[in-house]
């Protein structure tokens, strides 16, 4: 954590850094698109929670380079990876920013690692195994790519649109990168199908846990009391509305995939179908709860 606060201080920031990944970079981003009056009030909230967690890579890429010690070539992946993240926590910042001035980026992001940490220590994966750990990470890929897609989709604000679209790409290029690797130690593993599935289901089951609601919490500045209840609610509502079915479907599949599953074959339609009314659901009942 205290690594990433001293890169902040040392202006990290600087948009003419050169410490990016190479598929695209700060400088290609077309910022005179922006249009202050297409911004949506529920999308900038969300946006800005996921700028301190995108940024937070840094730390996720030294557990994860701890869990795969000795994988050399791996190590060398993960630090690209790392790097590509970090950019969309940058971008997303600088996004926000002219959204919303007032915005501190630094000090949000300050107040979310010293709330969320994450154990960089770690030399083994708290999944149980390094392809339980690789599958993990597909899951996380394939959900973030399908958000960002989702809020491409939604909003009408043509900059943030245009940084959504390069973000969901990479997500997915991540996807397929932990893909990779995941068939390379399922190998060696040999995971069955019910333990594979057993992974997945516990990282969906996180989305009940903090990394989410905290981070919409800090990041937007709240000044009551954090309640884990109430801000999973309120991230929900202003995320799980966002869903369209063709959003699901593709999720759906590349989740399959990861498990060993038909991507295209009748598992994975059901999965959507239950996965979207579970998510409409949620949204509608969530606001609902919270008076919207």
């Amino acid at each position: 954590m205290w690594s990433i606060i001293k890169r902040l201080s040392s202006g990290l920031l600087d948009k003419n850094e050169k410490t990016m990944s190479e598929k695209w970079k700060f400088e290609d981003i077309d910022w005179s698109l922006f249009d202050p009056q297409k911004v949506k009030p529920e999308i900038l909230r969300v946006i800005k929670a996921g700028s301190v967690i995108e940024y937070n890579s840094s730390d996720y890429e030294l557990y994860l380079k701890g869990v795969f010690r000795g994988d050399e070539d791996f190590n060398r992946e993960i630090e690209s990876w790392s790097k590509d993240e970090v950019k969309h926590g940058k971008v997303l910042a600088e996004w926000i920013k002219l959204a919303d001035p007032s915005f501190d980026f630094e000090e949000r992001f300050k107040a979310y690692v010293k709330g969320f940490p994450i154990d960089v220590e770690a030399t083994e994966s708290i999944r149980g195994s390094r392809a339980s750990e690789l599958l993990t990470r597909c899951m996380i890929e394939i959900g973030t790519s399908t958000f960002y897609t989702a809020v491409k989709d939604a909003t009408e604000e043509p900059l943030l649109k245009q940084i959504c679209k390069k973000i969901a790409a990479d997500e997915l290029r991540h996807y397929k990168l932990f893909y990779k690797h995941l068939q390379r130690y399922q190998s060696q593993e040999r995971l069955n199908l019910f333990r594979r599935f057993k992974v997945t289901m516990s990282r969906l089951l996180e989305d009940q846990d903090d990394e989410l609601p905290f981070a919409y919490y800090i990041a937007n500045n709240e000044t009551v009391p954090y309640s884990r209840h109430y801000y999973t609610q309120a991230y929900g509502k202003a995320v799980y509305s966002l869903y369209q079915k063709n959003h699901v479907n593709s999720g759906a599949s590349f989740f399959c995939k990861a498990i060993g599953i038909n991507p295209q074959g009748w598992i994975s339609k059901f999965l959507a179908f239950v996965i979207f009314k579970v998510l409409s659901s949620k949204a509608v009942n969530y606001a609902k709860a919270m008076g919207a």
